[in-house]
């Protein structure tokens, strides 16, 4: 028969919680900075194309 388990501590859940926020946080802080490097044309690390169609229009 099946046992219930034991109620996790709302300390050990807020641990968690907040572990998991840090995690979005600095991916978050990472994809918002490579944005800003393509945008300024800055970026070395990271090659894409423009269509040259797109760019046209867009100005």
């Amino acid at each position: 028969m099946a046992v219930p388990k034991k109620r996790t501590s709302k300390s050990k859940k807020k641990i968690r919680e907040t572990i998991w926020k840090e995690k979005a946080n600095k991916a978050r802080i990472k994809a918002f900075s490579l944005a800003q490097s393509i945008l300024t044309g800055r970026s070395k690390s990271f090659y894409y194309t423009i269509n040259e169609k797109n760019s046209e229009s867009a100005q």
